[in-house]
């Protein structure tokens, strides 16, 4: 797996110290066996004391990467004493260079000003030495030579921040990307808790209220037994239908891009009002239904969201407010808009009581399409649930585009 392969390939590369140190080992190899080899007139031969100052000039490079300048200051001053002996000056040069180098790919132009200078210093001394160039020559050699290693360095360092940059920019994408999936994760379990309680609560509710009728007249009003068993039986059977429908949905890994549930069975809608009208009248409220306007047909998914919201409305008034009446009107009236109102005349305290996914849920759906819900105590007494819809909207999560922000909030307060 990825996140351990890391770990196997950071313990199979060498240390940076360990191969500073074979590099410094191997100039000083190679300059005692050139300086053994290679002679030159007026020059002091090159002996142990040569090979003692070679390994001081040369040794500190193993040290290079954790302190850049202090390993050239030392090399340069070694260097320099290796000079003022005496030794044939071309030697012991590299050394200064490749601090040089590591100086300008770890510091700034400004804090790498002084270790330029000194490397180019020894670098002038040891063509002055060898009394061949010029002064003018010498100089010149020094500072090109310095100015190469400059180059070099502040190229690494350029290099170096580039992928910096670029491994900071990945991190913070794979970060980016584990916290969309976390949000994925979570927005997918509020969905499915929100399709849970809508299928469940409603039915579930009717089924307990007319089981309980049931028992109270068991002995005395068969008939009224009779109705309410097939009442039972009738939401049973339409809650185990809309459960095996989310479990479709759920199973399909992507939705219509026209808007619709992916589900082989269409989503309930408001052409099912009907059906969840008849089935909360069966338990004992009375509901009556308006529509005001010419109705227009929605989007699957809005169609989805308008139905969910009369339902949860009305099994708020059956558990919260059982025997009381319950109205719902949709009103066209308005262009581009769908306004439902759902009202009872029960005691607007206990159901506005209602809380967890219920009026959440309903808040969540409507926003989702551009809409907004209201909910709260009736001017004139009972509870209130009002849903704003835009008509025509498609959702704003990349399956359907909605007439107004969805990103607004739509507060759940007194209408």
């Amino acid at each position: 797996m990825p996140h351990r392969e890391g770990p196997r390939r950071r313990s199979s590369e060498v240390p940076a110290t360990v191969v500073d140190a074979a590099v410094a080992i191997g100039i000083v190899v190679v300059t005692s066996w050139m300086g053994r080899d290679y002679q030159l007139p007026g020059f002091r031969e090159f002996d142990d004391t040569a090979v003692a100052m070679t390994c001081l000039a040369n040794f500190p490079l193993a040290a290079r990467r954790r302190a850049p300048m202090t390993v050239l200051l030392t090399c340069c001053a070694a260097g320099a004493w290796f000079l003022s002996l005496g030794y044939v000056p071309s030697l012991n040069l590299f050394g200064p260079l490749l601090a040089m180098y590591t100086v300008a790919a770890t510091h700034r132009t400004r804090t790498a000003m002084p270790g330029a200078a000194a490397t180019a210093a020894v670098i002038f001394y040891s063509g002055v030495v060898i009394d061949v160039y010029t002064p003018w020559t010498a100089l010149a050699q020094a500072m090109v030579a310095t100015l190469i290693a400059w180059l070099f360095g502040a190229g690494s360092r350029r290099l170096a921040d580039r992928n910096r940059r670029l491994l900071a920019l990945a991190e913070e994408l794979r970060q980016e990307r584990e916290a969309r999936a976390r949000s994925a994760v979570v927005a997918e379990r509020i969905r499915i808790a929100r399709e849970l309680h809508d299928v469940v609560a409603h039915h579930m509710s009717v089924i307990s209220v007319q089981a309980g009728l049931a028992r109270y007249v068991l002995s005395t009003d068969p008939a009224t037994v009779g109705t309410a068993l097939d009442t039972i039986a009738g939401s049973s059977h339409e809650a185990l239908e809309e459960m095996r429908r989310m479990l479709a949905l759920l199973r399909v890994p992507d939705t219509d891009p026209r808007g619709g549930t992916g589900a082989h069975d269409p989503a309930p809608g408001l052409g099912r009002l009907d059906e969840l009208v008849e089935r909360v009248r069966a338990a004992g409220i009375q509901v009556s239904v308006a529509v005001a306007g010419s109705p227009r047909p929605l989007p699957p998914g809005a169609d989805l969201c308008a139905y969910r919201v009369v339902q949860e409305s009305l099994t708020n008034v059956l558990k919260h407010a059982p025997g009381a009446r319950a109205d719902v009107t949709l009103d066209y009236g308005r262009p581009g808009q769908l306004t439902i109102r759902i009202t009872d005349d029960g005691p607007g305290a206990a159901a506005g009581q209602v809380g967890g996914h219920g009026l959440v849920g309903m808040d969540e759906r409507a926003r989702l399409y551009g809409g907004s819900v209201h909910a709260g105590t009736a001017p004139q007494g009972g509870f209130a649930v009002t849903l704003t819809l835009p008509v025509g909207a498609i959702p704003v999560d990349g399956h359907e585009t909605v007439h107004g922000d969805p990103r607004s909030p739509a507060p759940i307060g007194s209408s």
